[in-house]
């Protein structure tokens, strides 16, 4: 798995595999030389129909697609991308990853080389995130029709403490944390594909958050919600969150961290950096005992060394997301028509 060289000889292959799905022995050359000696080991499961798990707690399940352009990009590429996703998605909901699958939507053409890059991208970022591949699927489709690789990822996980944790359970006087610094994953997304160079590199911060996430559950820090600020940004998912609870949650913008190349970045471009996408950073809601104690036990762990209390949820009535700027005025944050930066993810 060390080897950056695609276990295929190329000559095997001058097009991925056949048009129109690629079947036969060309297929089972592809599963039994890449997918099995990367996956294989702990995935036997991979040659049948369907993965069997042995589950023992409340289970959150979710799924996702990857269609993000260009495959790779400063800090990650769409392998590691779709493994962070699906697990910090489960990780939202309180639950600890166990299990994935992997869906290849794989375009007629493809080199070899690109394809094994994601596939070892893919098992590296399991083995940090700590879950297994168990089952997946591979479908070829016409040159032209696919951009290269697509990849579907589910996942399962297992909720193993008594927390409620979701919109429905955030109240007035709740406090909100962020883990890190907001905006790198969009930016290094729009630097890559427009060729753009900034004086300071900027690199996403694509990254699985699991564990953080177990660190609070196992202090006991009371979360009310959690919520990855992946398309839309830190605006769009307090939006949405402020709606289904039905509250008012005002934040402070010289609170917020944004490294200064990010914000740089936005005013060339003209985009907010609030909804800007990300992919290693998320929003918490936790009790106000407990706030300062979670900022510890966050800034403790690299992935949230600049975790920040950035604002709270109030009693002002109605349904809103307010910012109190840096010259002291308030501003509603509204949710975004559309997004800022399409095929970030």
């Amino acid at each position: 798995m060390e080897s950056p060289f695609c276990p295929i000889p190329i000559q095997e292959y001058p097009q991925i595999l056949l048009a129109h799905g690629g079947g036969g022995r060309l297929m089972k050359q592809l599963i039994e030389k890449m997918f099995l000696p990367v996956f294989g080991p702990a995935s036997p499961s991979l040659l049948h129909d369907a993965a069997l798990l042995s589950l023992n707690g409340e289970t959150a399940f979710t799924t996702d697609s990857y269609v993000v352009h260009p495959l790779f990009f400063p800090g990650g590429d769409i392998g590691s991308l779709a493994v962070h996703g699906t697990v910090n998605d489960l990780a939202m909901a309180g639950a600890k990853p166990l299990y994935l699958s992997v869906g290849f939507i794989l375009e007629e053409g493809l080199p070899m080389e690109t394809l094994w890059r994601v596939v070892v991208s893919i098992q590296r970022a399991a083995e940090q995130s700590g879950v297994r591949i168990v089952t997946g699927d591979t479908k070829v489709v016409d040159r032209g029709k696919g951009d290269g690789i697509f990849i579907n990822t589910a996942g399962i996980g297992i909720k193993r403490h008594s927390q409620k944790i979701g919109p429905g359970e955030v109240r007035p006087g709740d406090l909100l944390l962020v883990n890190g610094d907001l905006g790198r994953h969009g930016i290094a997304i729009m630097a890559a594909r427009e060729g753009l160079a900034f004086e300071t590199a900027i690199e996403s911060d694509s990254a699985p958050l699991a564990d953080l996430i177990e660190a609070l559950l196992s202090r006991g820090i009371e979360l009310h919600c959690l919520r990855d600020l992946t398309r839309g940004g830190l605006a769009s998912a307090l939006n949405e969150i402020a709606e289904a609870a039905g509250v008012t949650i005002r934040i402070e913008e010289d609170r917020i961290p944004i490294q200064e190349a990010v914000r740089g970045a936005c005013e060339i471009l003209g985009l907010d950096p609030l909804y800007v996408a990300n992919e290693g950073r998320f929003v918490a809601f936790v009790a106000p005992r407990d706030a300062e104690r979670a900022l510890s036990i966050l800034r403790a762990d690299p992935l949230g060394i600049h975790a920040s209390l950035i604002g709270r949820v109030t009693e002002d009535g109605g349904v809103s997301v307010v910012m109190k700027s840096t010259i002291g005025t308030d501003r509603r944050v509204d949710m975004l028509a559309g997004n800022q930066l399409p095929r970030i993810c």
